[in-house]
């Protein structure tokens, strides 16, 4: 049973950090692309932060360069979002995502808020 849990949301002030962690199993972790994406009220989802399965290469939304961070533990099965000087437009549901070939895995997100 493939099963991808985010954790580590919550309330901080503007300036502070969070970080986001997700858990994955039911499949091959390693194998995977994993992603976080974002979602704000009446917004779409958008794609913060991706990295490779051996995790040897990243990409960053232009709005989070410099101040997120992607990284995984292919041992642990675990992905991670590092994020610091949190700005309020950082206010979202964040997702993690599996991908490879059609196989495509979400979790049901965490919150994130971001306010004084």
């Amino acid at each position: 049973q493939v099963q991808v849990v985010e954790s580590g949301g919550g309330l901080v002030q503007p300036g502070g950090s969070l970080r986001l962690s997700c858990t994955a199993s039911g499949f091959t972790f390693s194998n995977y692309r994993m992603s976080w994406y974002r979602q704000a009220p009446g917004k779409e989802r958008e794609l913060v932060a991706a990295i490779t399965s051996a995790g040897g290469s990243t990409n960053l939304a232009d709005s989070v360069k410099g101040r997120f961070t992607i990284f995984r533990d292919n041992a642990k099965n675990a992905l991670y979002l590092q994020m610091n000087s949190l700005k309020s437009e950082d206010t979202a549901v964040y997702y993690c995502n599996a991908r490879f070939a059609w196989r495509d895995y979400w979790g049901q997100g965490t919150q994130v808020t971001v306010s004084s």
